[in-house]
């Protein structure tokens, strides 16, 4: 064999080895877009399982503030809702709704009562939900027998302002006086609306006088301010009137539409759409 074909040959092995290394290089390429394709059109099948078949007793609203605060909203009756233990990330509860009021470790460290019975415990027991723990604080009361709805300052159940008490509930939080934008400032810093002033995910709980309840989550980082400047903005309706709930990595909504998971920490309570499992 000459010195020509014998180099020529090597080419030739050369060249097929490169193609061939081209060829599996796509190859590859191919199946891993496939494979990439395939899990990104998977269905939330975890969603599906936690969710499916439940009530949809709520309407949902997403908006964003002129301060770029991100709002998800869930607006439904007042009757439709139901004060609940949890005791898990909310993602892992099978229903509809919010993070409720603040809390240490297991202990409820804001009201949580519905029909006379907190939810956490026994009536006077610390922890339960029966009282607001150290200050009296903004807790939003429906009125069962009367129909309305209304934000009372107190420390404990006992306290509540109610027609029956057999028909009623009550979620602690801190008031947001939104119908007296002179005072909400004050007000925050006497209930001690923690972190105010800090970058903090935020929920709230917010009624008009419609009788409307919105349930609201925003997973932006913003104030205390900020946040009530953009419920201001967005939740519709006259005659607002709302609290703060818990907030940062607690800030947790179950919808449909959205499913808002803070930090995946374990929430203690919830406020839920009636009739989850």
């Amino acid at each position: 064999m000459s010195v020509q074909t014998e180099t020529g040959s090597k080419l030739q092995r050369i060249l097929r080895r490169k193609h061939w290394l081209i060829a599996v290089a796509v190859l590859l390429m191919l199946i891993l877009i496939t494979v990439i394709a395939i899990i990104m059109a998977k269905p939330d099948t975890q969603h599906a399982e936690v969710f499916d078949g439940l009530p949809h007793a709520y309407s949902y609203l997403e908006a964003e503030s002129s301060g770029k605060v991100q709002l998800h909203m869930m607006s439904l009756a007042p009757e439709d809702i139901v004060l609940r233990p949890a005791g898990a990330p909310l993602r892992q509860i099978a229903a509809y709704g919010i993070n409720g009021g603040f809390f240490y470790g297991t202990d409820l460290l804001s009201i949580a009562i519905m029909n006379d019975n907190p939810s956490g415990g026994a009536r006077g027991a610390y922890g339960s939900g029966w009282f607001n723990a150290k200050y009296a604080r903004g807790t939003m009361v429906w009125d069962g027998a009367s129909g309305k709805l209304s934000v009372q300052v107190v420390s404990s159940g006992e306290e509540l302002e109610v027609s029956d008490r057999s028909n009623y509930w009550a979620q602690g939080g801190i008031s947001m006086n939104l119908q007296h934008e002179e005072l909400w400032v004050l007000s925050a810093a006497a209930e001690h609306l923690p972190n105010a002033d800090e970058q903090r995910m935020r929920s709230g709980l917010v009624y008009d006088s419609a009788g409307k309840l919105w349930l609201i989550v925003t997973p932006t980082l913003s104030t205390a301010e900020e946040f009530r400047t953009a419920v201001l903005q967005h939740v519709p309706g006259e005659g607002r009137e709302g609290i703060f709930l818990d907030g940062d990595g607690s800030s947790q909504m179950n919808a449909d539409e959205a499913v808002l998971t803070g930090d995946s920490r374990p929430v203690v309570q919830m406020i839920a759409v009636a009739g989850g499992k």
